[in-house]
């Protein structure tokens, strides 16, 4: 009795302390209904604990409801400033002050509607009407990269976290790090042209060569017991080297704030990732590895966007000098073959001019080519140099590039990025993928896919099937993932469907560990430092980024960390479907891309076409036939791609050769080498299959690649019906050894789908769900952004 009066006493004061402590004025009738909601909550979690329940689910509820209540009465206190803060995006600024108004009741029913689904389901898990996996938690502290997953307390796993979280809060404050909202240690990036937040930059070393050491505490301070990630933040340089170096700047991009062939350049950066390589060596904080550049690209290309923010204004004595080295090498010191292929009339290879940023005229010419493929190379060059002075003093350091996505599946490939070649040479895959919940509000931007689909789906999509298809060995990490928001993309009321939906698809497509964009409330509710005040940042993204953020949603802050938790029960599962074989590949060639206009435009469209059909997609390229086990892929389709270097035609014929099965589109494909030259050569079938199309199709190519598949597909059958003549459902099926079958299905169409079940042996099934551990007919709805883990048997 006396333990009872003592918990109903704490439990009493509890309410009245979370009441003096949310809101010192008298609260909103939203906001007694939160605590009474609250309350309600915590006394089902006790009962739940009582019967050895897992409540960490309610837990996060719980914990997101108390912050956001807290950040309602900061934001209802502080209008002008939040009004200010949705000005700095432009999308908001003509009601910034109706949205200030209405924020902090909207954060309110959010934290109500979070509560009422926190009370709906754990009641039903007492009432036995489903059950739930307990939650496999993030061992923060001890979490450990495999050979190609992150591993906790035996078991695969998959952290996640903010990007940039609030700048000044110690790594040690729980009400920042903590199981809801993540627990990685990161130097996030840099918002000022100066350091700060444990990001590595060139401000480190000093005009004597010497550190400095204060600044270095950012580094050296990091305790060592959370895991986590560095970066090395390029985006500034300092004066000293500015006065030895007049061309410094030259052939700088956005987020490199400088020239990557510049000697002085490389010497200080050389000495800097030397020693902080050493510093950090066995370190927690280095789990995740070192990011080496944050969505690097060099777009070298007139009237592109990113020339407005000073990239590629010309190019640098040194990358010109080390271009004319690399032609020389290109065309064995023959200036007669450049000068015939070119056009040009140059006396010798150290007179060989170009004009950067290029005429986008020129595309499909030797010259756009030669700069093309070379400036691939030297960015490479830069890269290779980083990892190889990490790895000369800290060998087993993890390293991956924030690539960024765009600069893969759209069509410019004047941005230096070789995707594949810098995906080979990092020991992790890094990305930042996105997609767009709803049409983006950018005019410039095409939304033509919301009128087929839910979300846009397939940026990162193709990136992860292309990326994975290179590297299938390695951890696939998103160092900000993108989505929740972006610069083309915010909705303040968006779908938890979309959440729950687009972070499952990705883990299932690959991705390892994810850090959002971005986490920029402090403890008391007000926006951290770097957002308060007069904001005038570099990239304009960033002043209008905490408008219609996260940081104002409590309901998709809490569905992020809700799916992330019900991925990490179901981890082994998750890791299953996604160890399937790729038996379907797309024949990718950097040289069609290179020099035609609308290659990844085209490539696209084949791969969505193909995307539903119950198969993990690939990618084959010249590298991976040589370097893979070609056993491992069963046919390789040819679409679209008129331009191959010799090299690749020959890989492709030594795959025929070996047994292989091709599929070309027709006889434009491979008809061209790099210089636009005719190829007399034609493929043969050698031992294998190939099969000569004539200006097929898409829906002809994916029948006859479809045909050549047919004998693997998966064993149950999953048929759909959405009323359109297209399919919107994703589906995997992997077959587990006793006998039954994993089956993930997620609908990233706008209707609701009729599912029907079956095997391949025409035996009867069952299905249970396993969330849920409840059963299902073979015959159900799938509703819009619905995603679904079934055992069938």
């Amino acid at each position: 009795m006396k333990n009872q009066f003592n918990l109903l006493t704490f439990k009493i004061l509890g309410v009245f302390l979370i009441c003096a402590v949310l809101n010192s004025n008298a609260q909103s009738p939203l906001e007694k209904t939160a605590l009474t909601k609250l309350n309600e909550l915590e006394t089902l979690m006790d009962n739940a604990r009582s019967k050895s329940i897992d409540v960490t689910r309610e837990e996060t509820v719980v914990w997101f409801s108390k912050e956001f209540l807290k950040f309602a009465n900061w934001d209802e206190n502080n209008k002008e400033a939040v009004a200010k803060l949705f000005g700095y995006e432009r999308y908001y600024t003509d009601k910034k002050e109706q949205m200030a108004e209405e924020l902090p009741d909207f954060e309110r029913k959010k934290v109500i509607q979070i509560l009422d689904k926190g009370i709906e389901d754990l009641q039903k898990v007492l009432n036995g009407e489903i059950k739930r996996r307990p939650v496999n938690k993030v061992d923060w502290q001890n979490t450990k990269a495999g050979d190609n997953m992150f591993v906790s307390n035996g078991k695969p796993i998959f952290p996640y976290d903010y990007f940039s979280k609030t700048v000044g809060q110690p790594l040690t404050n729980t009400d920042v790090y903590n199981d809801h909202l993540g627990a990685l240690y990161h130097g996030g990036e840099n918002l000022y042209p100066v350091d700060h937040d444990r990001a590595i930059n060139s401000f480190l070393l000093k005009e004597d060569g010497t550190f400095d050491e204060e600044l270095m505490k950012e580094l050296t301070g990091i305790p060592d017991t959370n895991i986590g990630f560095l970066y090395y933040w390029s985006m500034g340089i300092p004066e000293w080297v500015e006065k030895k170096e007049p061309e410094i700047r030259k052939g700088r991009s956005l987020f490199t704030g400088f020239d990557i062939d510049n000697p002085l350049a490389r010497d200080l950066w050389g000495k800097i990732i030397r020693h902080t390589g050493e510093l950090t060596k066995g370190k927690k904080v280095t789990e995740l590895g070192f990011v080496f550049a944050n969505e690097p690209h060099w777009y070298s290309e007139k009237d592109f966007w990113t020339y407005n923010y000073d990239e590629m204004h010309g190019i640098s004595s040194y990358t010109l000098n080390n271009f004319r080295s690399w032609l020389k090498s290109k065309y064995n010191n023959k200036i007669q073959d450049l000068n015939a292929n070119w056009g040009e009339t140059f006396k010798s290879f150290d007179t060989v001019q170009i004009e950067i940023p290029m005429d986008t005229a020129l595309r499909g010419k030797p010259i756009w080519y030669d700069w093309n493929r070379y400036h691939m190379h030297r960015t490479t060059s830069w890269f290779t140099f980083m990892q190889d002075n990490l790895h000369s003093v800290n060998p087993d350091a993890d390293t991956h590039i924030k690539l960024w996505p765009r600069s893969f599946y759209e069509d410019s490939r004047s941005h230096g990025m070789d995707f594949e070649a810098l995906t080979e040479l990092t020991t992790m895959i890094g990305h930042d993928a996105k997609a767009l919940g709803d049409p983006s509000f950018r005019d410039h931007i095409n939304s033509d896919w919301h009128q087929d689909y839910a979300y846009k789906w397939d940026g990162m999509a193709i990136l992860h099937d292309f990326l994975e298809s290179v590297s299938p060995d390695k951890i696939n990490f998103n160092s900000e993932s993108h989505f929740l928001s972006s610069g083309q993309y915010r909705k303040l009321d968006m779908r938890t469907s979309y959440v729950r939906s687009i972070y499952w698809l990705a883990t299932l497509m690959g991705m390892d560990a994810n850090t959002g964009w971005f986490w920029a409330r402090d403890p008391d509710g007000s926006p951290e430092d770097r957002l308060e005040g007069d904001l005038n940042f570099f990239d304009p993204g960033l002043g209008g980024a905490y408008a219609g953020s996260n940081n104002m949603q409590p309901h998709i802050t809490n569905e992020v960390t809700q799916v992330m938790f019900d991925l990490n029960s179901f981890s082994e599962e998750i890791i299953a479907l996604r160890k399937q074989p790729r038996p379907l590949r797309l024949f990718y060639s950097e040289t069609s891309a290179i020099n035609s206009e609308d290659y990844m435009t085209q490539t696209g469209k084949l791969y969505k076409s193909l995307f539903f059909e119950g198969l993990p997609l690939g990618f084959v390229t010249k590298n991976i036939i040589e370097k893979q086990d070609n056993n491992s892929w069963n046919t390789v389709v040819v679409y679209k791609t008129k331009y191959v270097t010799d090299a690749e035609f020959e890989a492709l014929q030594s795959y025929l050769n070996k047994g292989g099965k091709v599929i070309i589109d027709s006889k434009e494909s491979l008809s061209m080498n790099e210089y636009g030259k005719k190829r007399s050569k034609k493929l043969t079938a050698g031992k294998g299959k190939l099969i000569f199309l004539e200006h097929a199709d898409i829906t002809k190519i994916k029948e006859k690649a479809l045909a050549e598949v047919v004998d693997i597909m998966p064993d149950v059958i999953v048929e759909s019906d959405n009323g359109k003549d297209f399919k919107t459902i994703i589906s995997r099926v992997v077959k587990q050894e006793n006998g039954s079958y994993l089956v993930n299905l997620l609908n990233v169409g706008h209707d609701t789908a009729k599912i029907k079940l079956s095997l391949k042996s025409g035996a009867q099934v069952s299905v249970k769900n396993l969330m849920t551990e409840n059963s299902l007919k073979n015959e159900f709805n799938l509703a819009s952004e619905e995603v679904l883990l079934l055992e069938v048997k």
